[in-house]
């Protein structure tokens, strides 16, 4: 078994141990986030794309962002994609990464992180996932020399408690003359939305870890459950809705693998962030996995029935979050949006040969 493997299978027995829905479901406190955390820790998934010689474990990012897919399909309720994404931003920068967790941002396109001359930084960030269950964020921010990679410590800044649709930290972090733990240019392969790029990336393999439970649970139950004395998977319509849902799954996993493999691949080829290959991959992944979860949630609590979006039941806390993750690191309209704008750019004669390199 190859170590990409061991830590695969080291994230799955962690989150079947401390994070299983069903008991976190039925937990009656958060002690279990806690307990979560420190497996995290301890098994080193945190800091699976930082660097070696920063501590971390050097996975790349293709097998970084696999972990997110099974953390996805556990319905993780926790900054881990957040954490992880922060480790291999400050180790490109090569800043160190403090224990704990950590946010990461921008997160949406209307953020606004400045670093000023005098080392401190201000701004707002309207939807930065999970910011009061962390001590520091890692954020990319424009200063007097172009863009930095900054860390700063939570606790200077004010933090307007919001929550996503399934009830998860979506904070707005508003940033008056912060101090900075840390900073660094950032890489030249950085640009302006890298931070959006990598989080939607992350997005996406969550979402289509989710899908594939989903799609599990589904099957089972279609398989179990009898109606006019007969398994509701001998009926026609359950059968289609079924491979409706496993093509929208199949779809949103091949392309959300594609796109953290076009990050890795073409990041070591040295390209950039605003290569059309790169930025082709990732926003066609976000918008597909985002129209999938629509999609797929919709199927599954049909074939559910009333049951599916019972507290006790683990569908709904499934279907909320793939439908929650949509709106993170800018949604599927904005990412539309710059599809066309990159397509329209290079004008018609570029779009197949982009199209066919891929």
């Amino acid at each position: 078994m190859q170590n990409d493997d061991l830590v695969a299978a080291s994230a799955q027995r962690l989150f079947a141990d401390v994070a299983d829905i069903q008991a976190v479901i039925a937990a009656k406190d958060t002690s279990w986030k806690d307990r979560l955390w420190a497996g995290v820790e301890e098994t080193g998934l945190n800091v699976a794309a930082l660097p070696e010689d920063l501590g971390g474990a050097a996975l790349g990012l293709y097998d970084s962002l696999g972990i997110l897919r099974i953390a996805g399909g556990a319905a993780l309720a926790a900054p881990l994609a957040e954490t992880l994404l922060a480790g291999w931003m400050l180790g490109a920068a090569g800043l160190e990464m403090p224990a704990g967790r950590i946010a990461f941002g921008p997160s949406s396109f209307f953020d606004d992180v400045t670093l000023h001359a005098d080392g401190s930084v201000s701004g707002a960030v309207a939807r930065l996932p999970f910011a009061r269950e962390c001590a520091h964020a890692a954020l990319l921010a424009r200063g007097p020399e172009g863009l930095s990679v900054v860390l700063i410590a939570l606790d200077d800044a004010a933090i307007e408690r919001n929550s996503n649709l399934a009830y998860d930290p979506v904070d707005r972090v508003t940033l008056s003359k912060c101090r900075v733990v840390a900073t660094r240019r950032a890489p030249a392969a950085f640009t302006a939305d890298t931070a959006l790029l990598i989080g939607a990336a992350a997005r996406s393999l969550q979402i289509a870890g989710a899908l594939e439970k989903i799609l599990a649970l589904t099957t089972e139950y279609v398989m179990q459950r009898r109606a006019f004395e007969r398994l509701i998977s001998g009926f026609q319509s359950v059968q289609h809705s079924v491979a409706q849902l496993a093509g929208e799954v199949a779809v949103s996993v091949s392309a959300a693998r594609s796109a953290a493999d076009a990050i890795e691949g073409l990041l070591k080829q040295g390209r950039d962030f605003g290569d059309p290959e790169l930025r082709l991959e990732v926003i066609s992944a976000k918008i597909r996995t985002a129209s999938a979860a629509q999609k797929g949630a919709a199927i599954a609590h049909q074939l559910h029935g009333a049951i599916g979006v019972t507290r006790e039941h683990v569908l709904h806390r499934l279907t909320l979050r793939v439908l929650a993750w949509r709106d993170d690191y800018g949604n599927e309209s904005q990412w539309r949006e710059r599809l066309g704008q990159l397509v329209c750019e290079r004008g018609p004669e570029a779009l197949w040969p982009l199209l066919a390199t891929r």
